[in-house]
Parts: C-alpha cells; structure tokens; sequence
C-alpha cells in the first residue's frame, strides 16, 4: 500500500537518494526550521526531523515536520520510544499522518542521562522492533495495539536505524532483519567512517538477501574539526573513527573544508556498495553544509517533487 511519500516513489522506482537531517530549535522560533530548510530545499530528497535528540528537549518531530510540509520540504519525523508508552505514540503517528507527514523513522531513543534533563523518568513501553510493528499493524491491518480496528489508517513509509559500528557486529545484521521483519520499509545506517567494516556490513546483509526487503541509506557525517572526530572516537558508543582519518583531519589547515571533503569522498565509495540504495547526510547543526557537498558528491540535480498519485481513502 503506497504511502504518497515522494522518498518512498523515488526508492520505488531505483533513484539513488538523498535525505539530510534537520534539528528543531530549542524553542518556539519556526523561522530556525524555515531557515534550514532554505539549506536543504533542493538538495535532498527527503529530512529527518530529530526527537529531542541526546535527550535535549527542543520543539516537537511532528510541529517542525508540518513546518517543513508548509515550506515544500517533505519530512522523514523521528519518533522515539524514551518519553511516550504506545498510546501516545500510536495518537503522534494518526496526528502526523492527518497533518501531511507521510515518514515515520521509528527509534528507541538516547537514554535520558545524555541529556540536560537526567533527572527525568523514561517510558520505553515498546522499543524500536515493537515501535515498527505497531506502525505497520496500524497501516497494513488497520488495528490499534490492542487489536481494535481503526476506521482510517495512517498509510505511512516506514523507517528504522541501524548501527554496524557497534558490538557485537553479527549481531547489528540481525538486529536490522529484526527491524524489517517486523515492516521497516527503510533503513538509515549510523554514520559511517569506518569503510571496510561497512563493506563487510552490507556482505553480510546480501547474504540474507536485506537489500531486496527494504531500501538501505548509508548515513554520513561532515566533521568540522579533529577535536570533534576524537570525541566521537572516544566518547560516542558505538562509533569507529579509523586513526587515518583522525591523522588527516589533525594535519589539516582548515578542519571544516577537510570534514567536507572526506564526506565527499566517502558518499563517492558507498555509491558503488552493493545494496545502498542512497545516503543519508548528518550535518549536526552544520545544515548550511550540504550544498556543497551534495554538488561536489556528483547527487545534483536531485529530481523534482512531483503530485502524489490520489489516494483513495477507504474509512468513514
């Protein structure tokens, strides 16, 4: 069942995509998320709209996805199992759907202690897996968690996470089938740095023949400087930074233009990766990036955003 996502006709019909990231203010200011989107607009084809990342309270996925929706630029709205149990996130996924949002990133979300709020009380009512299979019940059986029918159901395409770079690696491959088992429609990877542990990541998901189940997005990350690549190497779990990177941007005059040049570079290799079927680009707060480096990568002209075929409702 087609959801009337623009990202989701472009994987259909075998575009190389590109989706970017964009973070909510933390505060009411809508002109932040319309000036960001001024960045991106053109340049992917999709953003991801972040939930309270690292647990720090900003504006709402789902109030900044609709102001991406009013600006022309359609929003992949992250969700997050950290601060909602299952019926505040199945009421979120039926508000997001009717106010024009039709991609859901299902997460379990960083652990409040990340966050400026560490005294806080979590949820984790389901997790990710459990978060996706709601979805897709909701979509597909038109039924609530609870088994009741629902009269109109929210046609969304259906996202997840996934993280080869953290132990114990064969695990990462079945925790991402675990996902599209359960009705994941796309995958967008932790950015990558590590190329050859990533090359044997997609090896390992061909062999269970992932690539044909759901659309894999290898995600990338322009690092302004070597201070920044360290912290991710030795305080970000789950994140490899080989030392040559590491040694490159050290040695480098200009750590931001060297960031941006081997996240070029690097979306140049995974083009050619069996199985990625687009990249998506994690400018943290640097959104002003992505320009130049989806123009310099060779992914311009992104295709136009054409009308969604009618969809034909089938509720009351």
């Amino acid at each position: 069942m087609k959801s009337g996502s623009h990202l989701e006709r472009l994987l259909d019909k075998g575009t190389f995509v590109v989706t970017g990231e964009l973070g909510p203010p933390k505060s009411v200011n809508r002109e932040v998320i319309e000036r960001k989107v001024g960045y991106l607009k053109g340049m992917v084809d999709a953003v991801n709209i972040t939930d309270n990342q690292t647990a720090i309270a900003r504006m709402s996925s789902v109030a900044a996805g609709v102001i991406c929706v009013q600006t022309g630029l359609e929003p992949i709205v992250q969700m997050v199992c950290r601060d909602k149990n299952r019926l505040a996130l199945q009421s979120d996924v039926m508000g997001a759907y009717a106010l024009g949002i039709r991609n859901i990133l299902c997460l379990t979300g960083d652990h409040q202690c990340f966050g400026n709020h560490p005294e806080c009380k979590n949820v984790f009512d389901l997790d990710a897996v459990q978060f996706v299979q709601m979805v897709k019940t909701m979509r597909d059986e038109k039924k609530f968690q609870s088994g009741e029918e629902m009269k109109m159901e929210p046609r969304v395409f259906i996202g997840a996470a996934a993280n080869p770079f953290a132990d114990p690696f064969e695990f990462r491959v079945i925790r991402m089938e675990k996902k599209i088992n359960a009705g994941a429609d796309f995958i967008q990877t932790q950015p990558v740095f590590d190329l050859e542990r990533f090359e044997r990541f997609m090896e390992l998901a061909r062999k269970r023949n992932l690539h044909k189940r759901a659309y894999i997005l290898a995600g990338v990350m322009p690092v302004k400087s070597v201070r920044a690549l360290t912290y991710m190497r030795d305080s970000v779990p789950g994140v490899i930074i080989p030392e040559d990177a590491v040694e490159r941007m050290g040695a480098a005059a200009d750590g931001k233009e060297e960031g941006k040049q081997m996240c070029i570079e690097m979306i140049k290799k995974l083009k050619d990766i069996e199985g990625v079927a687009g990249i998506h680009i994690m400018a943290v707060e640097w959104e002003q990036a992505i320009p130049e480096i989806v123009e310099k990568a060779c992914l311009l002209p992104r295709p136009p955003v054409e009308a969604p075929p009618e969809l034909v409702e089938t509720g009351d």
